[in-house]
């Protein structure tokens, strides 16, 4: 029951962080293209709140992450007006690299589908073949 109730506010949390992220005059955040909040992790007992962010200029990234830290204060009072609970976690704001893994996850399979063609093509008598 309390886990489905985290995950109602993780979700809550990362629409309005998204929506006020657009709001930040920071030109750290705002200069840098575009900005996702990707996934929000909160403690059990709402004490903090962990939240991913994708930028699409990886260059930028470090430099997105330390303006969301500074707005941090306005972004988690914000926060606090439009969830309505009694304790407003504190936000920490981390780099998500879970679409580069998965970019280079899907590359290796593409390696692998490549090798495996050459071989049919090298060795065409054990194409049917497995090995074991």
């Amino acid at each position: 029951m309390a886990s489905n109730r985290i995950a109602r506010i993780n979700e809550e949390i990362q629409r309005q962080i998204s929506a006020d992220i657009w709001r930040l005059k920071d030109p750290r955040v705002s200069g840098s293209g575009m900005v996702s909040v990707t996934r929000v992790d909160t403690t059990g007992d709402l004490r903090y709140a962990k939240i991913y962010v994708s930028v699409l200029d990886k260059s930028q990234e470090k430099d997105v992450l330390k303006g969301l830290k500074s707005a941090g204060g306005f972004l988690r009072r914000e926060l606090g007006s439009a969830l309505g609970l009694r304790y407003t976690p504190e936000l920490i704001f981390e780099a998500d690299d879970s679409i580069a893994y998965g970019a280079h996850i899907l590359e290796v399979m593409h390696d692998v589908e490549k090798a495996d063609a050459q071989r049919r093509i090298d060795h065409p008598e054990s194409a049917g073949e497995t090995e074991e």
